[in-house]
Parts: C-alpha cells; structure tokens; sequence
C-alpha cells in the first residue's frame, strides 16, 4: 500500500483519487477551498465528452460510462457530437474515424435547423458522445471519496510549495505532507507551486435561455461544434436544468493573468450568438463566464510532467482538460500500483 497526496480537488485530482483509493491506496485530497470547489477550472454546468481527435477511439466513453456506474448518479447526457465539415473533405474523415472504431452518422444542416453552419458544410454525428454535468461529475466523486476509508480530504487548505525532490507538499500553516508518490494538480495555480512552463488561456462562454417554445428541441439536441458563419462556433445543449452554453475559438486568447479585463472579451460574447442561432433574438443572454486553463508552450496542448522520482504535475491541461482527465488519472494510478514503472 502507498501513500498519494493530490494538490487540488478539481476533475484531475478527484479521478486519480477515485483510481488510487479503488487501489487501496491511501490518498489525501489538499484543496485551497471547498470541496468541490465553485472557483475551480473544472466547475461548470457541463463539458463536451468526444474522442479527443479525429480517429482516436471510442476509449474516452467507455471510460465515462464506468466512473457514472462507479460513482453513481447521472452525469452523462449521450446525446452526441455533431461537426461542421467542408462537404468536399467528408469522406476522408469519416474513413479515418471509422477504422479507428468511432461511429459516424453524416448529417445534412437541416436536421439541425435551429443552428447555423457555414455554407456548403455538412454534419457529422459522433454517436459515442455528449455532455457531461461537471459540477455534477465533482460531486459524485467527492461523495464516493468521502466514503472510502483509506482516502482524507483537505478542503480549505492552502499549499505554500512542493518539494519534488523530496516527494513532500508544505502546507500554509507550516505542515508538510509526505508521499510515495506526489500529484500536482490545481488548475492554474499549479504554475505557482512547480516549475513548469505554462501558457494562460481565458475562454469566454455565454449561457443563455433556448425560446420555450424550442426548449424541448434543445434538450434532445448534441452538442455542436465547427458551427456558425465562420465555422469558429460551438455550442453545448441545454438540459437537465442547465442552460444552452456557447461561445467561440474566436472568444479564446492568452492573457498574462486572470485578472485582466474583460470588457474585449465580454463584447465579443454577445456578438457570438448571433452568428450560431437561428433567430438570435430569441435567446436572451442569462450569464457570461471567463474560463481559464494552461497549455503547454512547447506543445500547445496538454501535459503530464514527471518533475521528480514521485513527483506529477498537471500543470497544462489544454483545452480539453476535463473529458481526458480518466486518462490522466489512470496514468497516474499505474505509476503507484506496486511493480509498474513511470
């Protein structure tokens, strides 16, 4: 039996906790707020579940479906993945996708008549996709932990530094916690307890309330994404109390810290969706929220770091943090699981 302590209680945290402890490890969660945490990167109404690239596998939603069943509750909504393509580059993709053992349906934009496409483009339909409810997802992998009698969680506990020589976390308060094996994971104040080099995104999103008349349409809709005039647009369908999430690659850009201004951002936002919906007018904006993540400068995507013999970090996560966080945390399991080498 080894000892795991997580900095951070966001989606990447959680999981490898989740893994570790079904192990029999002994784990403890540091989290600097609640559990889980509303002001995480991770905390959101709902993220899009897909394969990760083009002809990836079906990997990702096998790996979903296990942790609804471990973990209990309902926090994926398989309602799909359907993407903007250029008609006269379908057929490639669609082989590609299909040897790799993803299903395909091509979908013509009319099916789809209350979202907009750019001219000439057609759809495709991931079957083996969706939603998943992140703040649902977080909960029910906390209440699993708390549960589980080899696993402590830490809320409200500030991390000063990590010593990854020594695989030992230091704590506010002066305290340190020891580790066979040490994960770094808190979103974008990882940057601030190792060193590895980050870039910071913010994404800008905007909710907003589907006509009540659609709100029926909308819940059984997928999520969509290659959409809008300038084929930039992407959106995440309503349901089960959430709202209609959108926004744009266009609504991506560096910023130097979390605290700059919006207001360039916050323009843009509402511009968004006049470009993706139909009848625009109809959907007036409930919330905008300014996401932020990391990627990794040399890659432009994410990352796991080895920064010592036991030392992790998740310092960049990507665009794509949330959905591919079961394969970080299997990795991460495998490392401690007795006689399995990094």
């Amino acid at each position: 039996m080894s000892t795991v302590v997580i900095v951070g209680g966001g989606i990447t945290g959680l999981l490898t906790a989740v893994h570790c402890a079904r192990d029999g490890h002994r784990v403890t969660v540091v989290e600097r707020g609640p559990l889980p945490n509303p002001e995480s990167s991770s905390f959101d109404q709902h993220r899009v579940l897909r394969a990760p690239a083009p002809g990836s596998g079906p990997e990702l939603h096998q790996h979903w479906l296990r942790l609804q069943t471990l973990l209990g509750g309902r926090f994926y909504r398989r309602v799909g993945v359907v993407t903007g393509w250029p008609a006269d580059r379908i057929g490639a993709a669609v082989r590609a996708a299909r040897q790799a053992g993803v299903r395909l349906r091509v979908e013509a934009p009319d099916t789809l008549p209350h979202i907009v496409f750019p001219a000439g483009y057609v759809g495709v339909r991931e079957l083996d996709a969706g939603v998943l409810l992140a703040d649902r997802v977080l909960r029910a992998a906390v209440r699993w932990l708390r549960n589980q009698p080899g696993v402590m969680l830490r809320s409200g506990c500030e991390v000063s530094g990590v010593d990854t020589a020594a695989a030992r976390v230091v704590l506010a308060d002066g305290k340190v916690l020891a580790g066979d094996t040490v994960l770094v994971a808190a979103g974008i104040h990882t940057r601030e307890l190792v060193p590895v080099p980050t870039v910071l995104y913010r994404q800008t999103v905007a909710y907003v309330h589907p006509p009540a008349d659609l709100r029926t349409w909308w819940e059984h809709a997928p999520s969509v994404g290659a959409a809008g005039t300038d084929g930039r647009r992407w959106l995440v369908p309503p349901g089960d109390g959430t709202l209609l999430k959108l926004s744009s690659s266009a609504l991506c850009r560096v910023v130097g810290t979390p605290h700059e201004s919006t207001e360039p951002d916050r323009a843009a936002a509402h511009d968004c969706r006049e470009s993706v919906l139909a009848q625009p007018h109809r959907y007036p904006i409930a919330a905008l929220k300014h996401c932020h993540y990391t990627t990794d400068p040399r890659t432009g995507a994410g990352a796991l770091d080895q920064l010592g013999p036991a030392v992790w970090a998740r310092a960049a996560t990507g665009g794509d943090g949330f959905r591919t966080a079961p394969l970080i945390a299997e990795r991460i399991a495998a490392v401690v699981r007795p006689g399995l080498a990094a």
